[in-house]
């Protein structure tokens, strides 16, 4: 009995250690999402410092022996919900800012549905990649305080896109910037970028709700926080250094939107179902394509399209520049099928044109064979300006070319502006011993033009008093000289003016007030057309 016994007891524990091993691994694989974490760097055993490897050669298990109740089964997340709050790693935070924040939010129930429903075309991508980068999955819920998940918004400071993005910003992280496209605004683009720079921003601070205030406010701010409070002997962490409001309120709406998410019962929030599957594929585009034509192709809606494809703002896809297009994960293969079987014509209806020296907006029109309203709407042309020699223009696409746009263009196209020089007729008294010469001078013209103005010969001597005509540059607007936002450049160009060859004066605007030199011997007579001083627009 004692053998009987002793042998029952061995076999216990033979049984008990394996047990233990198969809980080991079966923790170390549990959901795709788990493996993504991991980075592919193998299977771990729990509470271990090196694996345990199986001596012998293995058999498969009778049915009757899986009965182990240290064996736990996980289950994958059931929906992008479950597998967010899964990947919540940040440490919370607790003060009456983030209470605030959650009424705020709690109160707004149509406000988180439009949000929620908003991010489930991007969510899935954001998530694989925080898990792919071992990141806490809360920084996906980031787009909604940044942007509310609209890819297109743009805010008053000129940060654009889902994250956000400064234009200096977003050129530092790679993201094109071009009359073409907008990769602040792209879904994929942005997306990288962000967690770049998130990801510097923990390396440099070892915090992350100070990397989140670094993100909002700057690491050059941040870093000159810590160190005040460094200075005063005080505590640097998120909740004691001194910041705006704006930031100080930011990490708490995250916060805020991380408790609704975790716990949304509690908040009477009803987040709709984001299954936990990706929504859009990458397809590679071949040929420079409408846009219009290709969610034709696809078969989806014009709007649908657009908000997987935010950053392409023209409505012409190049495919030197914009290599690859999102669609929605069932009609890549449809769009696909189609784009290969048509035959309806060209693919692209509009082209882009290097502007090959500065001339004016009707000019171009002409050349481009369109109107000129048209040429300024497309290309977000402003009044009053000369378009700059090396400008991109989008113009229609003839029948005669043959060539997509060419990589260079596709990645360097711009579109600059100058001031167009207008002019209005002004009369000026003529000093003493003042001549056609000191005219010109004095008012950075041509001799020959003030002559012909004035119907004198060149080497003319004018009579103290006498009132000598000119033609002297109307200021552009304020409106005029900021341009497009694109590369536009407010410098004047050389003197010369437009009808400057006859006595006609191009005007803009009765009434505008022309300034020029002061002089205590000359007196500026501004002629008047009729009608009140047209008001600046502002």
């Amino acid at each position: 009995m004692k053998l009987i016994a002793a042998t029952c007891l061995a076999g216990s524990l033979v049984l008990a250690g394996c047990a233990g091993t198969n809980n080991s691994s079966s923790t170390s694989s549990s959901s795709p999402s788990s493996s993504s974490q991991a980075g592919g760097t193998g299977s771990k055993v729990a509470g271990s410092a090196t694996p345990v490897y199986p001596r012998d050669a293995l058999t498969p298990l009778a049915s009757g022996q899986a009965h182990s109740q240290s064996v736990v089964t996980l289950a994958p997340p059931a929906d992008m919900w479950d597998r967010i709050r899964r990947g919540f790693k940040m440490p919370d935070l607790d003060n009456d800012l983030v209470r605030d924040r959650e009424q705020w939010y709690a109160s707004r129930p149509d406000y988180i549905q439009r949000m929620t429903e908003r991010s489930n075309k991007y969510i899935f991508h954001i998530v694989e990649e925080l898990e792919r980068r071992n990141m806490p999955t809360e920084l996906a819920l980031l787009p909604y305080i940044e942007s509310a998940f609209n890819p297109q918004a743009i805010s008053s400071a000129r940060a654009a896109g889902m994250w956000q993005f400064m234009p200096a910003t977003g050129n530092d992280f790679d993201l094109k910037q071009n009359i073409f496209r907008d990769d602040r605004r792209d879904v994929v683009a942005s997306t990288r970028a962000a967690l770049d720079y998130l990801q510097k921003l923990y390396g440099m601070f070892g915090d992350w709700q100070l990397a989140l205030a670094a993100y909002n406010w700057g690491e050059g701010s941040v870093s000159r926080a810590i160190a005040k409070n460094q200075r005063l002997g005080l505590p640097t962490t998120y909740s004691d250094l001194t910041m705006p409001a704006e930031t100080r309120m930011y990490v708490p709406k995250l916060q805020a939107v991380k408790n609704i998410v975790a716990n949304p019962q509690a908040f009477n929030a009803d987040l709709p179902l984001i299954p936990n599957h990706p929504y859009f594929q990458t397809v590679t585009l071949t040929r420079d394509l409408d846009v219009e034509l290709a969610a034709k192709l696809a078969d989806v809606r014009i709007e649908d399209f657009r908000a997987l494809n935010p950053a392409a703002h023209k409505p012409v896809l190049i495919a030197a520049g914009t290599p690859q297009i999102l669609l929605p994960w069932d009609n890549a293969a449809v769009f696909q099928r189609n784009f290969d079987a048509y035959s309806q014509g060209q693919y692209a209806s509009w082209t882009a044109w290097v502007v090959p020296n500065t001339m004016t907006v009707a000019d171009a029109a002409q050349r481009s064979g369109m109107s000129e309203n048209d040429l300024r709407s497309i290309n977000n042309i402003p009044p009053r300006m000369l378009i700059k020699a090396g400008s991109t223009l989008i113009v229609p696409r003839g029948s005669r070319v043959k060539e997509d746009v060419a990589a260079v263009v596709a990645d360097s196209g711009h579109l600059s502006f100058q001031p167009e020089i207008v002019t209005r007729r002004t009369t000026v008294k003529a000093g003493r011993a003042d001549n056609v010469a000191s005219i010109a001078r004095r008012y950075n013209l041509k001799p020959s033009a003030v002559a012909e103005w004035n119907d004198v010969k060149p080497n003319h001597a004018f009579k103290r008093g006498y009132s000598v005509v000119v033609y002297l540059p109307v200021r552009a607007t304020p409106a005029a000289r900021a341009g497009t936002g694109i590369r536009a450049t407010s410098h004047a160009a050389a003197p010369t003016h437009r009808g400057a060859s006859s006595k006609t004066a191009v005007s803009r605007g009765a009434g505008s007030v022309v300034k020029v030199p002061a002089s205590s011997k000359q007196q500026v007579v501004r002629e008047k057309r009729g009608g009140a001083p047209a008001k600046k627009k502002r």
